[in-house]
């Protein structure tokens, strides 16, 4: 059975929306399953016959009602018993539809890829209320950070909502807080640096971490801040960013095994 994904999206309702090019009808009985790659549960959705062309098929999957749990799915089709890995052409990326997808207030966030083997599979993640970090700058002595909020339920658009940066150090249970500016789901925020060394004068000569939060009106809890609504996992590996010193005590931004952002003074 020939059979390749050329378009695979997740839909802004949760459908799992593919193009597939066939070299034959798909039979009546074909299924489509998704293997949870760590527990190994398996979910089937029964596709019958998408039509007479022998070229090129669509088929469309909602994926709420079949419960899927938080981790990578891989895709299979199974006919007569028989199953193989569905085959992807499609990397299954665009940041735009990542923005858009993020606007919606939702409990799990589902994205189809294409896995280095070249195959379809979905990553499904918790999706609580995040301030998604886009850029950050060390310069003229302040830490900035500007990004977008995600999973809020906000509207994008012109209106202004009153925010505030904060940093809580928790080894000593310090705290700095800076205002915040958000229009509609965009924020910046900057915080000086020399305020950050201050804040903690009897601490600055061992390693510590600051853990930064955006506290923005019309959101009932602080969204931490973080970078996931891309390609990139990991990045606590893959990004490294250059420290800055401040009266004799290095800084600089980092990411967390979970992808969260972290700011390390000194150490």
């Amino acid at each position: 059975m020939g059979v390749v994904v050329t378009d695979a999206e997740v839909t802004l309702a949760d459908v799992l929306a593919l193009r597939l090019a066939i070299d034959a009808p798909l039979e009546d009985g074909t299924e489509l399953v998704l293997r949870h790659r760590t527990t190994g549960v398996e979910r089937d959705v029964r596709l019958g016959t998408p039509g007479a062309r022998a070229r090129e098929a669509t088929v469309a999957v909602s994926l709420a009602p079949l419960e899927l749990s938080a981790g990578r799915w891989d895709a299979y089709l199974r006919r007569d018993g028989k199953r193989s890995r569905l085959r992807s052409v499609d990397p299954g990326f665009s940041l735009d539809h990542l923005d858009a997808y993020a606007l919606c207030r939702r409990t799990l966030a589902y994205r189809s890829y294409r896995t280095r083997n070249g195959f379809l599979a979905l990553k499904i993640s918790d999706a609580e209320p995040v301030a998604e970090v886009r850029s950050i700058w060390f310069r003229e002595g302040r830490f900035e950070v500007m990004g977008l909020l995600a999973y809020t339920g906000l509207e994008d658009d012109d209106s202004r909502h009153e925010a505030v940066l904060r940093l809580d150090r928790r080894q000593t249970s310090a705290r700095l807080s800076a205002t915040a500016t958000v229009q509609g789901v965009r924020f910046h925020a900057a915080v000086s640096l020399v305020d950050v060394v201050g804040a903690d004068p009897d601490a600055v000569a061992s390693s510590g971490t600051w853990e930064p939060a955006l506290e923005v009106e019309g959101v009932p809890t602080p969204l931490k801040l973080g970078s996931r609504l891309d390609d990139v996992d990991g990045k606590r590996r893959r990004l490294h960013y250059p420290s800055v010193t401040v009266d004799g005590v290095p800084i600089r931004p980092c990411y967390t095994a979970d992808d969260e952002l972290r700011i390390e003074v000194g150490g």
